[in-house]
């Protein structure tokens, strides 16, 4: 199911305009892309609380509904007030569905250990996501790495990855994802 999300142009600008606009519930954005104009909008906070709730998170393609028309979006940025934690401002990307972008997304450790299960050692991991290149339909919620055959100050590394098909990763093969440890004696 496509996320569709309602917005309005803005005419309205600065710190006063945007004030109430928060105030009814709605928040500033902006829409940018390649080689498409600039567009100050207005969108519902509830639209954008919906996409950071499912599991591809800031990832997620929706769909803008601006007028007539509907263009294919992701957030790139949200700005939240650090005294209130309410969300002030959202920057959206229009992406085009038949080029490729490039994305963070979050990589999950599969498995147990050896060096965890039968040597005493922990997980520590090092690195919580990694940068890939893929067309916007391939963009998967996250990355599974195996690490049952780990042992003790052993580690698994972003060249060590077997990404999805038509998934390239751009984050450098020798960044450590995942290492396993020792315990440190106190």
């Amino acid at each position: 199911m496509a996320i569709v999300v309602k917005s309005e142009r803005r005419d309205a600008f600065g710190t006063n305009a945007s004030r109430r606009i928060r105030v009814r519930g709605k928040i500033p954005a902006i829409l940018y892309g390649v080689g498409t104009e600039t567009i100050p909008l207005v969108l519902d906070k509830k639209d954008i609380f919906q996409i950071m709730r499912t599991e591809s998170r800031e990832n997620t393609i929706f769909r803008l509904a601006l007028g007539a028309e509907e263009r294919d979006a992701m957030i790139k940025a949200l700005q939240v007030d650090p005294t209130t934690d309410e969300l002030i401002h959202a920057d959206l990307i229009q992406i085009a569905m038949d080029k490729l972008i490039r994305v963070s997304v979050p990589i999950v450790a599969v498995g147990e250990a050896v060096g965890v299960k039968s040597e005493g050692g922990f997980v520590d991991i090092v690195t919580r996501q990694v940068e890939i290149e893929c067309l916007p339909k391939d963009i998967p919620d996250h990355i599974d790495i195996e690490i049952g055959g780990l042992h003790i100050n052993q580690s698994f590394k972003a060249g060590d990855m077997t990404p999805p098909a038509g998934v390239r990763v751009l984050s450098d093969p020798g960044t450590v994802l995942v290492l396993i440890a020792m315990p440190h004696k106190e």
